[in-house]
């Protein structure tokens, strides 16, 4: 006959072992990412800790806490584009010549496209809120779409590389990262 700390002590271990198949032990940013990362090669385990472990709802998050904040950080990034677009359309900030004159059209193309991507990245987070993670994998991907078209506007400029290079990339990342974790709710 098994001793009761045996017992208890095989008890804890499976109730352990359930919540973390739930989603809720040890969905740290860097165990999530690596769970993403495993599953979609796509995911840049490096990018996808830094931005995470930044948010401030990262420390409590479980794994359906960690897509939201995916989400919830992409609306970030997409507001940070549309400041740095609204910068360089008011000359605060310089485009690198000689692209200057031939960018503006592609930037204003572009205010518009991020504007609309930060409302895709909040409608993926709305969705992954109300476990509706089709819709939420749905917005995140229209999210990179936007992203990719603000990049062809430029090249179609012959405005190349994008002086919003860095941030369609994040932008897109972003999006993956979102996806690849949604995708590992239980």
């Amino acid at each position: 006959m098994a001793s009761p700390s045996r017992v208890l002590l095989a008890a804890i271990a499976i109730i352990a072992s359930v919540a973390a198949a739930l989603g809720g032990v040890d969905a740290t940013p860097e165990t999530t990412c690596r769970a993403a990362a495993a599953t979609d090669r796509r995911v840049d385990y490096e990018f996808c800790v830094s931005r995470l472990s930044q948010h401030h709802d990262s420390p409590d998050a479980d794994t359906w806490g960690l897509a939201k904040v995916a989400a919830d950080v992409g609306v970030l990034i997409a507001g940070n584009g549309v400041y740095d677009i609204k910068a360089m359309l008011a000359g605060k900030e310089r485009i690198p010549s000689p692209s200057g004159p031939k960018a503006r059209a592609p930037l204003e193309r572009c205010e518009a496209l991020y504007d609309r991507m930060g409302s895709a990245f909040a409608e993926a987070y709305d969705g992954i809120d109300r476990r509706d993670y089709a819709a939420g994998k749905e917005k995140a991907l229209e999210a990179a779409s936007l992203a990719r078209r603000c990049g062809d506007a430029f090249a179609r400029a012959g405005v190349v590389p994008s002086p919003l290079a860095k941030q369609g990339a994040d932008s897109v990342q972003m999006a993956i990262v979102c996806t690849a974790i949604t995708n590992l709710i239980k």
